[in-house]
């Protein structure tokens, strides 16, 4: 019995008052200020952090462009799934991630785009794993597959701020010149608002308007019958 509790609390979708204070396995964000408000000191591995935001383009994937670089140059692969963008290999490269370790999974539909993440969170070989939805469709699957995996799981999504499976939940705001960052649900409770200047990450825009195919310099990948390839 005691060792089915113990399973249950080590579970990243459940936490207590005292959970900022446990150890957890994390990765640096690269904000100082950032870290000593995550449990772990970063971004949860095993689990999914949920990114709410007002519009696209306000900063959210700078946010998390120090993780990806230091993953990269570790020779980690990462994967963004049906960005709504194209990424930008010129600026992604400024800002120090390896393009040859930068996957990006082209989806047809939702239900490819869910399937796609599900598969990479789950296969336990890519350490981080960005992708953009407008539902909470599927999202304790893409949990408990963030779980298995043992990867950073981070999902981007616009609307009102309803519960979810998500271990982590953030939501950005611009503020000026700097990107109001609050923190909705974490280990251990509450905590208090930051103000970022993520304009330091990087100088040029971070997506591109150009066609999937120009995007040469890193992977890609394309949901084709339900395989990556």
């Amino acid at each position: 019995m005691k060792s089915t509790l113990q399973a249950v609390l080590n579970r990243s979708d459940i936490w207590s008052g005292d959970d900022l204070a446990r150890r957890q396995e994390s990765v640096a964000s690269g904000f100082t200020e950032l870290d000593t408000l995550l449990p772990g000191g970063g971004w949860p591995r095993g689990a999914l952090t949920e990114v709410i935001v007002a519009r696209e383009g306000i900063g959210e994937l700078r946010l998390f462009i120090p993780t990806l670089a230091k993953l990269t140059r570790e020779e980690q692969f990462i994967a963004c799934i049906a960005p709504p963008y194209l990424p930008y290999a010129p600026a992604l490269a400024q800002a120090g991630i390896v393009l040859s370790h930068f996957l990006v999974v082209r989806a047809q539909s939702l239900q490819e785009q869910l399937w796609a993440a599900e598969q990479v969170l789950r296969s336990g070989s890519i350490s981080a794993v960005l992708f953009w939805l407008d539902t909470l469709k599927d999202l304790r699957r893409l949990q408990l597959a963030a779980e298995e995996g043992q990867s950073l799981g981070v999902i981007f999504r616009r609307g009102a701020q309803q519960s979810s499976y998500a271990a982590l939940r953030l939501a950005l705001a611009p503020a000026r010149d700097l990107t109001r960052l609050e923190i909705l649900k974490r280990r251990g409770g509450q905590a208090p608002p930051l103000f970022l200047n993520l304009n330091h990450v990087v100088d040029l825009p971070l997506f591109s308007s150009s066609s999937p195919a120009s995007f040469c310099s890193g992977a890609r990948a394309t949901v084709r019958g339900r395989r990556l390839g």
